[in-house]
């Protein structure tokens, strides 16, 4: 039953993908060929090519030319899709993990400790709605490093979503499970490992999706304030160059790999879910 329903709907999907390209390549406007043009037009320069919308078939093309050698570096502005792609990876992958380690930790306390709770709330409250790109100005002037500045920018956005899951997951771990902790003596911190980790992990993970999602947002806008490398960089020069054909192609590519990283994370949420 499941089969057929994943079937029927890769079907469907399939169906709306075809028919969106359809109606996409049919109304992608058409250069003019010299030869019909006026007069006129070749004086005023209508000869030269105009920058618009590509159709997918263009997309397509490019998307072949750039995956065919993604790891090629032809000098500061021009390296491959694979180049730009990793670097931006490991700017997000830096400072989610940097976050994560004290976002977690964190998590647990406050969730443990009602007094935390109350002390850390309007911090919390204070800094989780502040938008991650508004650090940027004040990360550059203090680190004095586009890199190290890409990846506070990161750590900021993502801490909040994994911290707050955390102390929430923690906190509804059901009572009897942790006095049944209590009366066989177990101490803080071992109650923490054995029993209240496994039973938070689910809502610890989505907390961990999210916050993979969100970096993967940001690093994008980033990347273009700070420029150099990175997907971010490489949508924002291939505008200046009006290359929309390129431009398309990466926002592709973004969409892409950011749906691979929700999926490792969604199967990893997968493996720690329980039933009581």
């Amino acid at each position: 039953m499941i089969a057929s329903l994943n079937a029927r709907a890769l079907l469907l999907s399939a169906v709306l993908l075809a028919v969106l390209l359809g109606i996409w390549e049919a109304a992608s406007p058409q250069q003019k060929l010299g030869s019909e043009l006026t007069e006129y037009e070749i004086l005023m320069g209508g000869a030269e090519p105009k920058a618009a919308v590509p159709p997918p078939s263009a997309v397509f093309v490019k998307a072949w030319e750039e995956l065919s050698n993604p790891f090629y570096d032809a000098g500061p502005n021009d390296k491959g899709i694979g180049i730009q792609i990793g670097y931006s990876l490991y700017r997000v992958l830096s400072g989610y993990f940097l976050a994560a380690a004290i976002a977690i930790p964190a998590g647990f306390l406050i969730g443990m400790s009602p007094l935390m709770y109350r002390a850390l709330d309007p911090f919390i409250q204070i800094l989780r709605p502040i938008s991650p790109l508004a650090w940027m100005p004040l990360a550059l002037f203090v680190i004095q490093d586009s890199q190290a500045s890409a990846i506070f920018v990161i750590f900021i956005c993502s801490i909040w979503p994994m911290l707050i899951n955390t102390a929430f997951g923690v906190a509804g771990v059901r009572k009897d499970w942790v006095n049944v902790a209590r009366t066989h003596e177990l101490g803080t911190l071992k109650t923490a490992w054995i029993v209240i980790l496994p039973a938070a992990a689910p809502t610890i993970l989505t907390g961990m999706r999210i916050s993979i999602g969100i970096a993967w947002l940001v690093i994008v806008a980033a990347e273009m304030l700070v420029g150099g490398t990175g997907i971010g960089y490489y949508v924002w020069n291939e505008w200046n160059n009006l290359d929309l054909t390129s431009v398309v192609f990466s926002i592709l590519m973004i969409g892409l790999v950011g749906m691979l990283l929700d999926t490792a994370f969604a199967y990893c949420a997968r493996l720690v879910q329980y039933q009581e």
